[in-house]
């Protein structure tokens, strides 16, 4: 299965990822995505953290869940379907929503390689503190929703990011913390469109409060979750394609 990957990391390369611990954080459209690439690529440990069940208005971009898992915890689903592609993968899924309590706990064991595709603002940003600040290598997915153009997305440290309002709403947040620079980022330069105001018949799980609802279809999300991933797989496998090609 892997014989393509082993060509274009190299054996030792090869062998870092089956070494690997990585954990997802956020299994919806961008981080379902990231999760497959994972598996593909031959990363040896997969930990999945996601508290949501999958939606009915999910599915026109999650990577794996099909009409019958409406309803389904996102993590079981996910642990299903990545096993069904890479049989040895060793996965935990972790029903749990991260927050300044349970971060410490799902991020132990010194895991490798951590990409937060998280959408709410707050374990976002407590995700990305609590990594910075530990020492655990880190990427980040800025906003996917609500833009249409792939050749706008872009990777930087979350310093260096422009026009995004969630890299600039985190940016700030972590800069209130003293965390100013060391999370590489996956975001778009492309203005988003307009947010829609919440529907009632929206289903989506709620925490106490109505959200606005973000326009999307497959192609960002999925775009953003293989680049996260790339960004995770190259540092891991110590893969510098300037010597490959040499």
């Amino acid at each position: 299965m892997f014989t393509r990957t082993i060509d274009l990391l190299g054996p030792e390369g090869f062998e870092r990822l089956r070494r690997s611990l990585v954990v997802v954080v956020g299994l919806g459209g961008v981080g379902s995505h990231a999760a497959v690439a994972l598996a593909r690529s031959g990363v040896g440990r997969l930990r999945l953290i996601d508290f949501d069940p999958v939606t009915a208005s999910s599915l026109n971009r999650h990577a794996v869940a099909v009409a019958a898992d409406v309803g389904r915890p996102k993590v079981e689903v996910m642990r299903e379907r990545l096993l069904a592609i890479a049989p040895d993968l060793q996965i935990e899924a972790l029903r749990v929503f991260l927050d300044e309590a349970t971060a410490p706990e799902l991020l132990s064991g010194s895991p490798d390689y951590v990409l937060d595709a998280i959408d709410g603002l707050n374990p976002k940003v407590t995700l990305l503190h609590y990594c910075v600040t530990h020492d655990i290598r880190i990427a980040a997915s800025m906003g996917a929703s609500a833009r249409t153009d792939p050749t706008r997305l872009r990777v930087a440290d979350l310093s260096k990011t422009r026009v995004c309002p969630l890299a600039r709403a985190v940016r700030r947040r972590l800069q209130r913390r003293g965390v100013r620079r060391g999370v590489p980022c996956v975001y778009s330069e492309e203005a988003s469109l307009p947010v829609l105001p919440p529907d009632d018949s929206e289903d989506v799980l709620m925490r106490g409060r109505k959200r606005n609802r973000l326009p999307s279809f497959a192609v960002m999300p999925g775009i953003f979750g293989y680049a996260l991933a790339g960004i995770a797989i190259k540092a891991l496998a110590e893969f510098d394609p300037k010597t490959k090609r040499s």
